[in-house]
C-alpha cells in the first residue's frame, strides 16, 4: 500500500491539467540533426571538430563529420558550442535535500512530501545536463515511485536507476531511527533495510527485488550526516556483505557500498561489491585490493566540501559537525591518490547532501584533485555507464545508443567550469533545454490512457 500511495503522491504534484496536441518524444522516423561546433568523443578520449548527430526517434542514427543539413530533419544549430554525451551522476539522493531543518523535518514530513519534492529535484538535475542518475538510497522507496513517474512521462527528470531503501545494520548509518529516543526508535528489520545476519541480508535483498529496486546500496561504515559518533567505523561483517552480494547478484543487482573507513572498504571489496562510494580514508592496501578486484570508486568530493563548509555555519548537531570537519578535507587527496594508482573512477556527487542541480561542480573538484579534464568527462559518461552495466545504451554519442546529448558554450577541456553552464539538453531524442532555456517538453505529461496533458501554472 505504501508504494501505491507514494506513486499517487508523485503524480499528484500536477492536479490541474488541460489536454494539448503535443508529444514528449520524437517518434521513430522523424529525424533531428544536431549540428555541433565540436564533439567530445568520450569513448575514444578525443575532441572532434564540427560534427552532425542525426537522431531518429529516441536513438542516434548516425554521426557525420562536418556541419551537415539533413533533408527532412529538424536541424538544430549548436555550431558555437561543444556537444558531448548526456551526463551520468552515479551517486544521488533525489528524494531529499539537506537544510538547516533536516533533522527536525523527519518528524514533520510524510513520505508523500518527500516524493512530491523529488519531482522538483529531478527537473533541476535534468536541466543541469544529467540525463541519467543512479539513486543510491532513500527511506520509503520514494525514488522507485519517482522513477516510475519519469518513465511514464508524468514528470520530467533523468533516467533513474534506484536502490530504493538503504541496507545496513542496527544503529548504523542506514538505520532510519538512529539518534531517536528509545520509545520512538523501535526495531527496524530487513523489510526496512536493517539486517544483523547473513540470513537477514538475503531477506532484505529479496524485499528490494519485490519492491522494484534496480540495484542495492549497503552501509558497511559509519557516515557523516547520521547522528552516530563515528564516520568511519566498520558496521557490517564480511559474512553479511558477502550474503548481500550473493543475493544481489542472483537477482541481477549490482551493489554499491557507502564506505569511509579503511577497514570498511577492505571488507566491502573482499565481500565482492561493485563500487565503493566516498572512500574517504582509503589506504594503499585498499587501493591495491580495488585494482585486483576491479572495484569502481565513486568519490563525491563536492559532498565533503559542502558539509565541511556548512558545519562551520552551524547547520548540523555537534557530533555531525565534528565528523564533517574530519571527512571534508580528506576526500580530494584520496581521489588524487586513487586516480594516480589507476583505480577505476565513476562520477558521483551525493546530490541531496548539497542542492540539486549543482552536480557539475564536481568536475572542478576532480580536476583540482589531479584528474585530467577528459578523464572527469569520461568518468561521467562512458565509465559511469559501465558501472551501471548499461553502456550498450548510454555513455557515448554512438549510433544505436539513446540520443542523450548536451552542449556547453565553449571547450570544457580548456575550462572545466563550463560544465556548470550547460546550454542544451536532449534526453532520448527529446529537447528539454535549448539556448540555455527550458523547452516545452518540461511541462508536458503523458496520460496513462494515451494523449498528452499539460499542467496549468507549472
Amino acid at each position: 500500500m505504501r508504494l501505491t500511495l507514494l506513486a499517487i503522491a508523485a503524480a499528484g504534484i500536477l492536479p490541474a491539467v488541460v489536454t494539448v496536441a503535443a508529444t514528449t518524444s520524437t517518434p521513430s522516423g522523424q529525424l533531428t540533426a544536431l549540428q555541433c561546433g565540436h564533439l567530445i568523443d568520450t569513448g575514444r578520449g578525443k575532441l572532434l571538430g564540427a560534427s552532425t548527430i542525426i537522431v531518429d526517434g529516441q536513438r542516434i542514427k548516425q554521426v557525420r563529420s562536418g556541419d551537415v543539413d539533413v533533408a527532412g530533419a529538424q536541424n538544430i544549430s549548436l555550431m558555437d558550442q561543444t556537444c558531448l554525451p548526456g551526463l551520468i551522476d552515479s551517486h544521488t539522493h533525489l528524494t531529499m535535500q539537506f537544510s538547516r531543518s533536516t533533522y527536525s523535518d523527519k518528524f514533520r514530513l510524510n513520505p508523500a512530501d518527500y516524493a512530491i519534492r523529488s519531482t522538483v529535484y529531478a527537473r533541476r538535475t535534468l536541466l543541469a545536463g544529467f540525463t541519467t542518475v543512479r539513486n543510491v538510497g532513500d527511506l520509503n522507496n520514494e525514488s522507485i515511485a519517482l522513477r516510475n513517474a519519469v518513465n511514464a512521462g508524468i514528470v520530467p527528470g533523468p533516467r533513474i536507476f534506484t536502490a530504493g531503501k538503504f541496507i545496513g545494520t542496527t544503529g548504523g548509518h542506514a538505520d532510519p531511527t538512529n539518534g531517536f529516543r528509545w520509545d520512538l526508535a523501535g526495531n527496524p528489520g530487513p523489510e526496512d533495510g536493517i539486517i544483523n545476519s547473513p540470513a537477514e541480508a538475503w531477506k532484505a535483498v529479496r524485499q528490494h527485488y519485490k519492491d522494484g529496486a534496480d540495484l542495492i546500496k549497503i552501509m558497511p561504515s559509519g557516515g557523516v550526516l547520521d547522528e552516530g559518533s563515528s564516520a568511519d567505523n566498520a558496521q557490517m561483517t564480511i559474512a553479511e556483505i558477502q550474503a548481500v552480494v550473493a543475493a544481489a547478484h542472483d537477482y541481477g543487482f549490482t551493489v554499491a557500498a557507502h564506505a569511509h573507513g579503511a577497514e570498511a572498504i577492505r571488507r566491502a571489496v573482499i565481500g565482492g561489491v561493485d563500487s565503493i562510494e566516498h572512500g574517504t580514508f582509503m589506504n594503499e592496501a585498499d587501493i591495491k585490493l580495488m585494482k585486483e578486484h576491479g572495484t569502481w570508486y565513486v568519490p563525491t568530493i563536492i559532498a565533503g566540501q559542502f558539509v565541511m563548509e556548512k558545519a562551520r555555519e552551524g547547520w548540523y548537531p555537534p557530533q555531525v559537525a565534528r565528523k564533517a570537519e574530519e571527512v571534508g578535507p580528506v576526500i580530494m587527496h584520496t581521489v588524487g591518490e586513487a586516480y594516480k594508482a589507476g583505480v577505476k573512477i565513476a562520477f558521483g556527487t551525493d546530490a541531496g547532501v548539497y542542492p540539486h542541480g549543482e552536480n557539475a561542480k564536481e568536475f572542478e573538484y576532480m580536476v583540482q584533485a589531479g584528474m585530467s579534464p577528459m578523464s572527469t568527462l569520461q568518468a561521467a559518461t562512458t565509465h559511469a555507464a559501465q558501472l551501471l552495466k548499461h553502456d550498450q545504451d548510454i555513455g557515448s554519442v554512438d549510433p544505436g545508443k539513446f540520443a542523450d546529448v548536451i552542449a556547453v558554450p565553449g571547450n570544457p577541456l580548456q575550462d572545466i567550469e563550463l560544465m556548470q553552464k550547460v546550454s542544451f539538453v536532449m534526453k532520448a531524442g527529446t529537447v528539454y533545454k535549448q539556448d540555455g532555456k527550458p523547452q516545452p517538453a518540461l511541462i508536458r505529461a503523458a496520460a496513462a490512457g494515451g494523449g498528452y496533458q499539460e499542467p496549468i501554472g507549472f
